[in-house]
């Protein structure tokens, strides 16, 4: 699969201090690749280094299956929208004179904003100054203005940042439609892990600089299995079971959990506790949230 992203050592040092530190990114073309960390963690200078506003202290970034250089930035700029921390807009303009301007920047034709505002579902407000839009009307400028020019690749910096419920259901909703409706590959920050990972394909996870897992969603959820919880009507004859085959096991009333282990060694457990008349109700997997994994991965625990 192509790479529309990817960063060899990537590295950048602010005196003593490294933020971030030899990362190697690798993001699929296509997908939704979401990056996440704790605030701190170097997400927000990563991605200023994948747009070259900031330069590394080492390592190398390649954009669009090209090397990263001072000479082609704008070229691949071009192809490329971002959404950094927040949108820029100008409050005394409406929304279409604030698009006129990113496509002069841009050399886009004013014909292309009427995509991207049927896109973002602003086409009502194309006459409305900025300084009157609410917040998620603003962000969704934002991603407008990311979208002019039709990019191969979007780089987005926490864009539910502040939005209320039903703002972050519209954003989400857009972003996940991103690579049909516009062919784009995705790459999107955010602290909001259970907003992400209802709508990413890909992950990578950073702390301290340090790039901690990248691969496929399903494949971290794969290997970050939770408990087993078995129901049963005779919990003390079940775990009375368990222990005599060794199983670790944590009882709450008729719920029993038990780790994660092979199925045929599931199977044969729960053969064991048949014979033995524990009155199996039930057995399901308990799957672990990518929060869950991320706090598990960082060794973060959640505030009390």
């Amino acid at each position: 699969m192509t790479s529309i992203i990817e960063t060899n050592m990537l590295t950048k040092i602010y005196g003593s201090h490294t933020v971030v530190n030899k990362i190697n990114l690798s993001v699929p073309e296509g997908s939704i690749y979401g990056f996440i960390g704790p605030n701190g963690a170097g997400k927000s200078t990563t991605m200023k280094l994948l747009l070259g506003l900031l330069h590394p202290s080492a390592g190398s970034v390649r954009l669009l299956d090209k090397d990263l250089t001072q000479e082609n930035r704008l070229s691949l700029l071009r192809q490329t929208g971002s959404f950094i921390e927040s949108p820029s807009c100008y409050g005394h303009l409406t929304a279409q004179e604030n698009l006129q301007i990113i496509c002069d920047l841009k050399d886009v034709p004013y014909s292309d904003i009427d995509r991207v505002l049927d896109i973002v579902r602003l086409e009502h407000a194309r006459k409305q100054k900025v300084s009157q839009f609410s917040l998620g009307m603003r962000q969704r400028l934002g991603i407008a203005q990311a979208l002019l020019g039709s990019p191969k690749l979007l780089i987005l910096d926490e864009p539910t940042n502040g939005l209320d419920p039903a703002g972050i259901q519209e954003m989400r909703s857009l972003i996940r439609e991103m690579p049909q409706l516009c062919g784009a590959t995705v790459f999107i920050s955010s602290h909001l892990l259970s907003e992400l990972e209802q709508i990413i394909d890909h992950v990578g996870i950073i702390n301290d600089g340090k790039l901690l897992f990248q691969g496929e969603l399903s494949a971290l959820q794969r290997h970050s299995r939770g408990d087993y919880v078995l129901r049963v009507l005779q919990p003390n004859k079940a775990c009375e079971t368990l222990l005599t085959q060794g199983v670790t096991v944590r009882a709450d009333g008729n719920e029993l959990h038990i780790p994660p282990m092979r199925e045929d060694t599931l199977a044969a457990l729960v053969q064991e506790l048949a014979t033995h008349d524990a009155g199996i109700v039930g057995l399901t997997q308990q799957t672990k949230s990518l929060e869950d994994i991320f706090l598990s991965l960082t060794n973060q625990k959640e505030a009390s």
